[in-house]
């Protein structure tokens, strides 16, 4: 399947009978397929930046280290800010695009993203960077849910739109599979400000072509749930900061034991303000469907082993075999590339088998992934038992991640597009911090690989038990 193939059936039927009535009908048809090519572009680009932003940096956190010296609690924060900002916002943004217009919030954002980015390469030390990759993940939030709500809107049939959200999934993760090689290059070639300096061009031309967005219809006034939001936002950082900190300064740490029990209770205090909230963050409506909670936990898992092994890996394989980070990038081809390929054809099974069986295999690969790497033991393992285990996760990510957007674009209500998607990406985020931290502090193969066979058996258990409806 091409990537042009689900934007060239939005056109017209080809014309047929005399050559007299067709000649003046090829322009009219051209027209929209043009037009439809371009909007697509433009939802794809723009996401394409959001996921260039959580791999591209990896590869240079030693250079940022070597740079800027933060402390050790610091430096996996200027990974971590992007996707815990990000997490919690998205279910923000997604109410805030269908009740605002989600061509709007997706041209403001756009052009925030590219402002915080040259922010970012400006940054005098570790502290601002922080902050300023946190303000991106804040602009991220709002591209997502909004572009999400656009490409459904541009497709309303049920079997098209799954089939160009597995385009969209394939080509917007050209970021994800670019991300180390070129951040890596960019590393070598000026430092790690340079990185930062690829959003500005991505985010003129997505914004450019965002003028030829459709707008969807703007829904009924929804209140934003303040409260649970600043709670939910509250929890996963305090979560995400002291997992960070069990992994450097020890479980036992009283740096680490505050915030998990701090996010704890901000947790627990979510669960009670959202049974009493008007409209919660979270509708109860969204919940209550299978579909939709079977697709979060495979999109909550696949990213927590996707992203959080991407990070692992490549920090581990600079150490370990004396890698630049060009090489780094390299080497975590196997892991990236498939993300630009496999989703045409996710797109495809799920259309054609449904959801439950595709997310089933890739939590499946997840299982497969983490005992590979738990046999990755010494100092030097081999580098084919590497490969074969950034496979592996590259399968779970590209099955489970279109196929849960895929889901939940089938299955939730049309007013709430953009929530749900916002929902849907927000507990993906969540579960790329959570893997950063977690994967990224346990730095030896084999520990990681055993915690992530126990995930993975763990979800293919709540998803076998999970009806299709």
């Amino acid at each position: 399947m091409t990537t042009a193939e689900p934007l060239s059936r939005s056109a017209g039927p080809s014309a047929s009978g005399s050559a007299a009535p067709s000649a003046p009908c090829a322009p009219a048809a051209t027209a929209p397929r043009r037009a439809a090519r371009l909007a697509f572009a433009g939802i794809a680009t723009g996401n394409l930046l959001v996921l260039l932003d959580t791999s591209i940096l990896n590869v240079a956190v030693p250079d940022i280290q070597s740079s800027l010296r933060p402390g050790a609690a610091a430096l996996p924060w200027t990974v971590d800010a992007y996707t815990v900002v990000f997490a919690g916002l998205l279910l923000a943004g997604g109410v805030f695009a269908d009740r605002w217009g989600a061509r709007r919030v997706y041209a403001a954002a756009l052009g925030l993203f590219a402002a915080l980015s040259v922010a970012c390469a400006l940054a005098p030390g570790a502290g601002s960077l922080i902050a300023g990759r946190a303000l991106l993940g804040a602009a991220g939030a709002g591209l997502v849910p909004a572009s999400l709500a656009l490409l459904i809107h541009l497709y309303p049939d049920p079997g098209r739109r799954t089939r160009a959200i597995g385009a969209w999934a394939a080509l917007s993760g050209l970021g994800a599979a670019a991300g180390p090689v070129l951040g890596g290059g960019l590393v070598e070639l000026g430092g790690w400000r340079l990185v930062f300096l690829v959003n500005p061009p991505l985010a003129l031309a997505a914004l450019l072509l965002a003028r030829r967005l459709p707008a969807p219809p703007v829904g009924a006034a929804r209140a934003l749930d303040r409260t649970g939001l600043l709670l939910s936002t509250a929890g996963l950082g305090l979560l995400t900061f002291g997992l960070v900190e069990a992994g450097i300064e020890g479980w036992g740490a009283p740096r680490a034991l505050l915030p998990l029990a701090a996010a704890l209770v901000c947790f627990g205090a979510v669960v009670v303000v959202e049974r009493r909230a008007a409209a919660p963050v979270l509708p109860p409506a969204l919940l209550a469907l299978a579909r939709v909670r079977a697709a979060m936990v495979a999109a909550a898992v696949s990213c927590f082993a996707y992203f959080g092994g991407m990070y692992l890996l490549a920090v581990w394989l600079q150490h370990t075999y004396d890698l630049t980070p060009l090489r780094a990038g390299l080497a975590a081809l196997p892991m990236a590339f498939p993300v630009c390929v496999m989703p045409f054809f996710t797109g495809r099974l799920v259309a054609r088998y449904g959801p439950r069986p595709v997310l089933l295999t890739g939590m499946s690969a997840t299982v497969v992934a983490g005992a590979l790497l738990a046999c990755a033991a010494g100092h030097h393992p081999p580098l084919a038992l590497i490969v074969a285990a950034e496979l592996a996760l590259a399968a779970a990510g590209t099955l489970s991640i279109p196929g849960a957007a895929a889901a939940v674009a089938v299955a939730a209500p049309p007013e709430y597009a953009a929530t749900s998607q916002g929902a849907l990406n927000g507990i993906r985020q969540a579960g790329s911090a959570l893997g950063v931290a977690v994967l990224g502090t346990l730095g030896g193969l084999t520990g990681a690989g055993y915690l992530l066979a126990g995930v993975g058996v763990l979800a293919v258990l709540l998803l076998a038990g999970t009806g299709d409806r």
